[in-house]
């Protein structure tokens, strides 16, 4: 899957944040949070969210709350 691109500033601070980086989880279907598979999603908005942030849908769950991810 190819991630949502993002100034390289804003990915830079993304991927120091994380500790590893954002675009290759993206591309690799990992969660970039937990690390876990990322390849099933509850529906699109949801496999949206993932190109922008590389969660998954339970990382996903826990961050913006079950019912809005």
């Amino acid at each position: 899957m190819e991630s949502n691109k993002k100034p390289p500033t804003i990915e830079s601070i993304i991927d120091n944040t994380l500790g590893h980086s954002r675009r290759n989880s993206v591309h690799q279907n990992k969660c970039t949070w937990c690390g876990k598979d990322a390849n099933i999603f509850k529906d699109t908005i949801s496999r949206g969210e993932y190109t922008l942030s590389g969660f998954c849908q339970e990382c996903q769950n826990k961050t913006f709350g079950e019912n809005n991810a």
